[in-house]
């Protein structure tokens, strides 16, 4: 049984170059488990942060409140925790703490345990210029790969 995608993050890939990427755990509440089963997740413009040096947070994740419940429902942007181990932790503090470098989430999935798991990578950010540099190469090996395929 493969991991069931529940949300992707398209922007990271455009405007990150990922360096290392880890699996974690996120910590969920009752109702929040039901909407990301719903598929009602936005991972657009979340980031995940380290604070005091040993817990690792994810800030701006978008899970919708869930439709039927009542006072359960919790705020829908709300900092969760991730679940990591102490040495993950560790090494990932090393590349952050560098210029530039972020933790950012990719994926939010389930795992064939039924676990909520969130994909997160170490990335450095691409200035404007790198970005439009990559459209104009993936442009031109599609060009080249039409041109292929009409000699063949």
């Amino acid at each position: 049984m493969e991991k069931k995608v529940i949300a992707t993050n398209k922007t990271a890939v455009h405007c990150y170059d990922i360096v290392d990427k880890l699996e974690a755990g996120i910590e969920l509440k009752g109702t929040e488990v039901k909407s990301v089963r719903a598929h009602k997740v936005d991972l657009k413009d979340s980031f995940a942060r380290i604070e005091k040096g040993r817990e690792v947070y994810i800030h701006n994740l978008y899970i919708s409140p869930y439709d039927k419940g009542s006072y359960d429902n919790v705020e829908p942007r709300r900092i969760r925790k991730l679940l990591l181990h102490k040495q993950q932790i560790n090494k990932i503090t090393g590349k952050v703490s560098q210029r530039g470098f972020t933790l950012i989430p990719l994926n939010l999935y389930f795992n064939e345990k039924g676990r909520a798991k969130i994909e997160l990578a170490v990335a450095k950010g691409r200035r404007l210029y790198d970005q439009r540099e990559k459209i104009k190469k993936k442009e031109i090996t599609r060009q080249l790969q039409k041109i292929r395929s009409f000699r063949k």
